[in-house]
């Protein structure tokens, strides 16, 4: 059964006012649309648009409800969100944490009567919130895990420089992080230690961590002259990230911790996978984003929300990582599958008609019932008991018996499943 949704964007403050619309060829309404959800979410889901075709349900969380396993299949419920998010301006730095975190968090909360609208909960549910999200627009940047100990004690090290101040104490210049600065701190603290050692100095406040803000943004402001910019290189984007937060989030702690972590700029089609426990930010652009159904954010700077120091801290994995991209797998011709290391969502990237070589149709059997969104072109989507037409903007529901989907037309479909069932995985 292919049934029609659709939902209003979330007006995030962080939003972009004109690229979900442009994307879909939707209103612009003078507002920031952050955030389309796609899915049954209880937070916003998404809307039927013919309640005839579900016997009256009025969106899809009610929908599923009635008949949960014939509509969504062997998970009872619907594993994964799938988003369109736009962001105009840089989003909190956040981590998620572990499934069993997450149970255990959330149940803590329950017992001590915390309430699911307190701004200080940190759990809304039991559940992980691992995620993934492919660039739309032609650069998407964003902040991803701890950057090896050495980048750090080299953006440090050209910091000191260019304050001319290399005979200055370091320790008055930039506190804790004259951790980073020595070789022999490594032979009792591993580098995960020293990083949560300087998150957690950080993210405690005071005096001396506002004045460490505020002389890094002018530090920054200074490396950024051109007649630096042979020492800036390969830093002049992280540089200007402690420049831009600033503006966003004057004296905030993690305009410092951005130095810690892995600045990336994903070009269109590149994704990241930010499994729990990476702390993370998206900076700007758009995106398709693909997560677990969860709200349980733990959030780190930037940011004017609640952060629970102690639990990030048990959350965050400090390990320093390379970035993490997610290479889509290619089945066949038109079709490209980005796969996690979590049972819960696969994107599918669906792409007849485009190119000389391009195939008109694309088969694709997802792991039970799926969204798909069509971002460009006319498509046509049909399954063993129907089929349904998609233009730019319009987005579907596929209950699981359809079974092989075969995409025809010219265009792009997005369209997110569950992941295989654990039999089926090698």
């Amino acid at each position: 059964m292919f049934v029609a949704i659709g939902n209003t964007p979330r007006p995030y403050a962080w939003g972009s006012a004109t690229a979900i619309p442009e994307l879909l060829g939707t209103p612009v309404t003078g507002e920031p649309q952050a955030e389309l959800w796609l899915g049954a979410h209880p937070g916003s889901p998404s809307q039927v648009l013919d309640p005839a075709e579900t016997g009256g349900a009025g969106d899809l969380a009610a929908w599923i409800a009635s008949d949960p396993t014939r509509i969504v299949g062997r998970q009872g419920s619907l594993p994964y969100l799938l988003k369109i998010l736009a962001a105009g301006a840089p989003l909190s730095l956040q981590a998620h944490p572990t499934l069993e975190r997450a149970r255990e968090g959330f149940a803590r909360e329950n017992a001590a009567g915390v309430a699911l609208d307190d701004p200080t909960r940190n759990y809304k549910d039991a559940l992980h919130k691992p995620e993934l999200v492919v660039a739309l627009s032609e650069r998407y940047d964003a902040l991803c895990g701890f950057r090896p100990l050495d980048e750090v004690r080299e953006i440090v090290d050209l910091l000191v420089t260019i304050d001319n101040a290399q005979t200055a104490p370091r320790w008055e210049l930039y506190g804790p992080m004259v951790h980073l600065l020595e070789d022999s701190v490594t032979l009792t603290e591993t580098d995960a230690e020293i990083l949560q050692s300087v998150v957690a100095w950080l993210l405690g406040g005071g005096e001396e961590v506002s004045a460490l803000v505020g002389h890094l943004v002018r530090t920054a402001e200074k490396a950024l002259h051109p007649a630096h910019a042979h020492l800036t290189d390969p830093y002049t984007a992280s540089l200007e990230t402690v420049v831009r937060l600033s503006e966003e989030y004057p004296g905030d702690p993690g305009i410092v911790i951005s130095l810690l972590l892995n600045r990336v700029t994903l070009q269109r089609g590149e994704a990241l996978y930010l499994p729990a426990g990476n702390i993370h930010a998206y900076l700007s652009g758009l995106g398709v984003e693909l997560m677990a159904a969860s709200d349980n954010v733990l959030r780190g700077g930037l940011t004017p929300k609640h952060i629970d120091v102690p639990e990030l801290l048990e959350v965050l994995d400090f390990d320093p990582l390379p970035v993490p991209y997610l290479e889509p797998q290619q089945p066949s011709a038109g079709l490209q599958l980005f796969v996690p290391d979590v049972p819960d969502f696969v994107l599918a990237r669906v792409e007849p008609g485009l190119g000389a070589d391009a195939p008109t149709s694309v088969a694709y059997t997802p792991f039970g019932a799926a969204i798909g969104i069509c971002v460009a072109g006319s498509l046509s989507i049909a399954g063993a008991s129907g089929s349904h037409a998609l233009v730019r903007g319009d987005a579907v529901f596929v209950t699981p018996d359809e079974g092989e989907l075969t995409v025809s037309g010219t265009g792009t479909l997005f369209l997110a499943a569950p992941g295989a069932p654990a039999h089926l995985l090698p």
